[in-house]
């Protein structure tokens, strides 16, 4: 509940402390004295939107701060410890605008994003505008309204999501569908080129061997000739072959060294080089051996060689891509080959997101079914209190295609004489007649929320007399249950409450300040007094006054 309300700076208020206490606190005043300041100050800490024309004139800054016991509130202290912002059994929200227009928010001193503020702030409390009638003239407040009396607006959330999820589902099934028709003309332009690479068949390495086979072949004639040369110089000419010379060289060196050591290694070296000269002509005897001319195999592999560079041509790559090209464009394939797959997978996905909404959906739709006959019942009951006896409200449900909000619209059909068929709320009720329903789907609404305080903001106007009566009856019967706080000019309304407090408007030369009290039971008399008899407060009107609080009191 709401324990303190500090409020600075603030539009008419300069500094303004109140301390709301359990049951139905009543909040009266003159025209234009400022009582709607507070629910404006209120709805600013549970991060309604602000701008600068609510910092008071001559101050940087406006502050409000409001602070809730949570000992009771489980559904705050839960949010509260996931995001690690509890403090014991206390929530303090605090929000300040600059005159500026920038403005800040703090849960327990840290600060938050206004949109986690207003989800903390609807675990804590409901505010009720006087102009709430006026949203019974659309079907989505109907909805609404339906779910929080049924206490299913987490399962709406539910079915929303849901939703979201399975048209997220939808579209990536049918973007595949339509990439899947495009790729039948891709398919077939890669299933030709496969074809051609597929016969060719070239091997990592192949060209390369292949270009140097068709060097080695097509210059045959001229590599035998000076290979040939080369084996008779080194090794096997009639005479004077550097092998010859070599072996004179090193026999010449042999019979050196005996008389001097030193030409012990350069023999050496010598007789190395012979060594390796007859090695040399060993390797080119082999080679010769191998080396034939064959124009047959010429033809061969220039044929295959021609293959290559046309169909690199064709591929637009270069002669030595095209394995590579080739292994890419079979891996293509394959994935190609897999889009049936991928589409069974979109579409078990899409089937499952489309059932979890259907589950969903239906859940919310049974407890709708269920919360609306009680609506309209309840709605019936108070409406009779409040002097509509001969008037009917039933929250009509009717099927329709799946959507965001479910599998059924909701619409309040209403009567308000005898005779008379239910029809569209909004088309049927008058300015007068709306008030009066909205007030009574408020009240019984109001009864079902789980938050622990209740604000009223003027839910009584275009009533009066013995209504506004029963209307302060219900208040303060729901102030039995939870917090109220109730701004009103009624005195049949104000009378009821179990703490009243007065707004008055302070006007200076210079200056307005908005001053707030609470009222004893001598001041709540001349209040309820000046409510009832206007201007001039007579002694009679007194009288009257101080009955209808005892009567009030005493019930």
């Amino acid at each position: 509940m709401l324990t303190h309300l500090s409020v600075r700076h603030f539009a008419t208020v300069d500094q303004l402390e109140l301390e709301p206490e359990n049951g139905l606190t009543v909040i009266s005043g003159e025209t234009g004295a400022g009582k709607s300041v507070i629910i404006d100050a209120l709805g600013l800490t549970l991060g309604d939107r602000a701008d600068s024309s609510i910092v008071r004139h001559g101050h940087d800054r406006a502050e409000v701060l409001a602070t809730f016991d949570v000992s009771n509130n489980l559904a705050a202290r839960q949010w509260l410890a996931e995001r690690e912002l509890d403090d014991e059994e206390q929530c303090l929200l605090r929000r300040t605008v600059r005159a500026d227009g920038r403005s800040r928010a703090y849960v327990n001193g840290t600060p938050t994003p206004l949109a986690e503020v207003r989800e903390l702030g609807e675990r804590l409390i409901s505010i009720h505008s006087q102009h709430e009638h006026q949203a019974l003239l659309k079907k989505d407040a109907h909805r609404q309204l339906l779910d929080n009396f049924a206490d299913a607006r987490d399962l709406a959330n539910s079915v929303r999501e849901h939703w979201r999820h399975w048209q997220k589902a939808r579209r990536a099934h049918d973007e595949a569908l339509n990439q899947a028709r495009e790729q039948n003309e891709k398919e077939e332009l890669l299933r030709f080129q496969l074809e051609e690479l597929d016969a060719l068949a070239l091997q990592d390495g192949e060209l390369e061997q292949l270009e140097q086979e068709q060097q080695r072949l097509g210059n045959a004639e001229s590599l035998i000739r000076v290979c040939q040369q080369s084996l008779n110089a080194l090794y096997e000419g009639e005479e004077g072959t550097c092998n010859d010379h070599l072996s004179q060289v090193s026999h010449w060196l042999d019979d050196a060294r005996n008389n001097d050591d030193g030409l012990g290694s350069i023999a050496d070296t010598v007789e190395s080089a012979r060594l390796q000269v007859e090695a040399a002509a060993d390797d080119l005897r082999h080679y010769l051996e191998k080396l034939d001319l064959d124009p047959a195999r010429l033809s061969q592999v220039e044929e295959r060689l021609s293959q290559c560079y046309t169909l690199a041509r064709k591929h637009r790559v270069r002669p030595e891509e095209l394995v590579e090209h080739h292994r890419s464009l079979l891996a293509e394939s394959d994935a190609l080959g897999n889009v049936d797959a991928h589409l069974h997978a979109l579409a078990e996905q899409e089937t499952s997101a489309q059932q979890h909404y259907m589950d969903s959906a239906r859940k919310l739709s049974k407890a709708r079914r269920s919360a609306a006959k009680a609506l309209s019942q309840q709605v019936q009951k108070q409406l009779t209190a409040l002097g509509m006896k001969a008037a009917q409200l039933d929250a009509s449900l009717s099927e329709c295609s799946p959507t965001l909000d479910g599998l059924e619209e909701v619409e309040f059909l209403f009567s308000a004489n005898p005779g008379q068929p239910l029809k569209p709320l909004g088309k049927v009720a008058s300015g007068g007649e709306l008030s009066r329903v909205s007030l009574a789907i408020q009240v019984i609404c109001a009864r079902n929320l789980t938050v622990p305080s209740l604000v009223f903001d003027e839910v009584d106007v275009g009533v009066g007399g013995g209504v506004a009566e029963i209307v302060g009856r219900l208040l303060r019967e729901l102030g039995q249950h939870a917090q109220v706080l109730c701004i009103t000019h009624q005195p049949q309304v104000a009378s009821q409450g179990h703490q009243h407090w007065q707004v008055h408007k302070i006007q200076g030369d210079d200056t307005t300040h908005t001053r707030i009290q609470g009222l004893d039971e001598t001041a709540r008399v001349e209040e309820l007094a000046r409510m009832l008899g206007g201007v001039e407060i007579t002694e009679s009107t007194r009288n009257h006054a101080k009955e209808m609080l005892s009567k009030a009191q005493a019930a």
